[in-house]
């Protein structure tokens, strides 16, 4: 009975294809994985976690979450910006050598890793902010399309890179273009069409899978502003280069205005990846500083509580006046713990069980 309850729970999600039909066993049982866990909660995720916090950086071992709770993130967020340049550091300084070795932690610890991708302007050679038009450039045809390819290359090498001791490779959840219904990235909403966002998509999905045989993804769409589900499915790839469907969406007025448009977008989110069977998560979210020394269970956990979620994930603890997730004696810190005792949410001890 428990056998077939499971079945029946993952059967709306095996009845749709995967981003990548040649995904290797650990990807499949990544997918698998995040469906049944969400049946029991929502992972909490946070942005480098390992690699800095407020006051220190690239100790072994250290986490603020875990010195608050006692306890990691089910889910680990990492960036690859500036991979595609050669750079031995990504955007955030953080080494590309030690972000494996992080993955590699992560994964055999029971956790999950998440990667986003800031890279920078192919045609401009600015920032991942650097707006001037370029995805018609990087496509088929493009004056930067053998630019972009070899960016994909440099990509492709470093996913196939992360392997376990014995060399299995680490399945990822890996998260470009993000944001794209809006318009601070060169990929976003008014840089390039629906048909050639999708188109874009498409390409680097097929490029990374069929190209270069990168098997140990799993490919996150994740939105910024959108008011239904017209405007979040508008720039949609399609089921069969999708696993994971989310948005982005941080608190920058009071705290009822952020409830209010979290609970609008869940529902909406709700809806898309029910009818795509896709999994659900809220991809980015927080309250920079986090000056409301609540704002876990009274403003992000009644939101969390009312939706099945696979994850979600708060950005990283840059500086100490730009963090997303409490340290020690942080305003936060002691609602944080009430927020990681209530039974909705599941960290790294909960998925490693």
């Amino acid at each position: 009975m428990k056998r077939l309850t499971t079945l029946l729970l993952l059967l709306p999600f095996l009845l749709h294809a995967q981003a990548d039909p040649q995904a290797d066993s650990a990807v499949q049982q990544l997918s698998s994985r995040l469906y049944k866990l969400m049946q029991h909660g929502v992972m909490f995720g946070h942005q480098d976690d390992m690699a800095y916090g407020v006051g220190w950086k690239y100790v072994y071992g250290r986490s603020d979450v875990r010195s608050v709770c006692g306890d990691g993130p089910a889910v680990y967020g990492w960036d690859l910006g500036h991979l595609e340049l050669g750079n031995a550091c990504n955007l955030d300084s953080v080494p590309f050598d030690s972000l494996r070795a992080y993955i590699r932690a992560v994964h055999e610890q029971g956790g999950i890793n998440t990667i986003s991708w800031h890279g920078n302007n192919p045609v401009t050679g600015g920032s991942a902010w650097d707006t001037s038009l370029a995805v018609t450039a990087i496509l088929p045809g493009g004056g930067s399309y053998a630019a972009y390819t070899a960016w994909l290359d440099k990509l492709a090498a470093f996913m196939q890179s992360l392997k376990t001791a014995n060399g299995t490779p680490i399945p990822v959840i890996f998260r470009p273009f993000h944001e794209h219904t809006g318009s601070w990235f060169w990929w976003g909403q008014r840089q390039c069409t629906a048909t050639e966002f999708r188109t874009l998509w498409q390409f680097t999905v097929n490029y990374l899978g069929i190209q270069k045989q990168v098997h140990n993804l799993l490919f996150a769409y994740s939105a910024a502003d959108f008011s239904n589900a017209e405007e979040y499915l508008e720039r949609y790839p399609g089921d069969d280069y999708v696993d994971v469907m989310g948005f982005d969406l941080y608190q920058a007025g009071s705290s009822q205005h952020y409830q209010r448009l979290l609970r609008q977008r869940l529902n909406v989110l709700r809806q898309v990846a029910a009818a795509h069977g896709k999994i659900p998560a809220l991809t980015e979210t927080g309250l920079e500083n986090i000056p409301e020394p609540q704002w876990w269970t009274q403003t992000l956990l009644p939101a969390l509580q009312e939706h099945k979620l696979s994850y979600v994930l708060v950005w990283r603890n840059g500086r100490p006046d730009h963090y997303y997730a409490p340290y020690p004696g942080q305003a936060s810190a002691e609602d944080f713990k009430k927020f990681y005792a209530d039974g909705h949410t599941i960290f790294l001890k909960d998925v490693e069980k």
